[in-house]
């Protein structure tokens, strides 16, 4: 089976993952969107497993920064445009499993999905 982990090299929690997965003797190929982009039907795929709601990182200083009028009102597809237009938005890592997806980095997670 090929995985693949979606993120950002610097990010904390990406770091975090990546050692956990290569502890447990995981191979993954590494796509790292800030460098590479996303396309939009990845993107929209993830949206639909798992809600723009929980894809979009809100916490992060990239969403804050926006200002009020690009914040209001948001939905899927307003919430795809911005994470398509700035990548950092999208909440890391996405670990792709081939039949579905994990989003953010939960150890016991983890480990279930890949027993």
């Amino acid at each position: 089976m090929s995985y693949t982990l979606y993120g950002i090299k610097a990010c904390d929690t990406m770091k975090k993952a990546r050692t956990w997965l290569d502890e447990q003797g995981v191979t993954y190929a590494f796509h790292d969107y800030k460098a590479s982009a996303i396309d939009r039907e990845s993107l929209t795929r993830w949206c639909a497993e798992h809600g723009w709601e929980t894809v979009l990182n809100r916490a992060g200083t990239t969403f804050r920064k926006l200002d009020d009028a690009q914040k209001a009102d948001l939905n899927q597809a307003k919430a795809i445009e911005l994470m398509l237009a700035a990548p950092s938005m999208i909440k890391r890592p996405v670990l792709d499993l081939g039949g579905k997806t994990l989003v953010g980095f939960k150890p016991d997670l983890y480990a279930a999905a890949l027993k």
